[in-house]
């Protein structure tokens, strides 16, 4: 199947991606992830650990992997109405956590605003550029105080 775009020149900037290590247990980084969201003005309304549903369903013996959806009610609200209600197709904003090495953990997330744009299912347009530049600023304060 041939795609539309050369994924191979869309770099990290493009879908807002942002990474960084935290060096602490696997659960007290994913209770910290969660906290400094909250505290960036998300909600974390759907969270699960794929690594334990894998290692129960298919004994895949994966290190811990934690998925937290981040939401912002009020930009959630704006960017359904922005994209003609399409970009709840990529909702929720997750915020992942994987150990890499007991007490070594990532953090890792890519923006839905910016990869809604990417795809087509959000608009080119001025309000668009303001949800991606808003969604935007509070990832970067969770970034920033992790």
């Amino acid at each position: 199947m041939a795609l539309p775009i050369d994924p191979a020149q869309i770099g990290g900037d493009d879908v807002g991606e942002k990474r960084t290590t935290l060096e602490m247990d696997h659960e007290e980084a994913v209770e910290h992830v969660r906290e400094v969201f909250t505290d960036a003005g998300f909600g974390v309304p759907v969270e699960f650990s794929p690594s334990e549903l894998l290692n129960e369903k298919v004994d895949a013996d994966r290190d811990p992997y934690y998925v937290l959806g981040a939401c912002n009610p009020r930009m959630a609200n704006w960017a359904l109405d922005a994209s003609e209600q399409r970009i709840g197709a990529l909702f929720p904003c997750n915020v992942i956590v994987w150990e890499e090495e007991p007490g070594v953990q990532t953090v890792y997330h890519v923006s839905i605003m910016r990869i809604a744009r990417l795809v087509n299912l959000a608009p080119d347009d001025d309000e668009w550029a303001d949800v991606v530049a808003e969604t935007g600023e509070m990832v970067d304060e969770a970034f920033g105080n992790l």
